[in-house]
């Protein structure tokens, strides 16, 4: 008998499609692992035009669509990453990202700048979560 979890792999439909060969998430042993979301319209599966706020918004939204989408949701996220390419934006960021968590506990956190991101995007959000 196999005791050891088996890994998910997770497709959510009504997300932006994954510009590269990954999965958006992938579940093993309860926690889901998703992958970075861009702030992409899942429609047009294009770079929403805005400014860092905008961007942060729909990043966000993404990220919280596919947690539901996995059977989780924001409260049961342990832990993200956030990358953004200017850390002059870091408040702008944090007052964005911070609103998704209002009356829940946030979880742990890092957020670093890098010098670029898939599609010229400005930020890019992943996160670890329980089912």
């Amino acid at each position: 008998m196999n005791d050891k979890p088996e890994k998910k792999s997770i497709s959510v439909e009504g997300l932006p499609a994954a510009v590269g060969p990954y999965r958006q998430a992938v579940e093993y042993g309860g926690l889901i692992y998703t992958s970075a979301q861009l702030p992409i319209d899942p429609v047009t599966n294009e770079l929403i035009p805005g400014d860092i706020a905008a961007q942060t918004k729909k990043a966000m939204e993404n990220l919280r669509a596919l947690l539901e989408g996995c059977g989780s949701s924001m409260a049961k996220i342990l832990h993200c990453r956030v990358y953004i390419t200017d850390m002059a934006a870091f408040p702008t960021v944090n007052a964005v990202y911070g609103s998704f968590f209002e009356g829940i506990e946030p979880p742990a956190r890092v957020c670093v700048e890098v010098s670029g991101l898939a599609k010229n995007a400005d930020i890019e959000i992943e996160a670890v979560a329980y089912r």
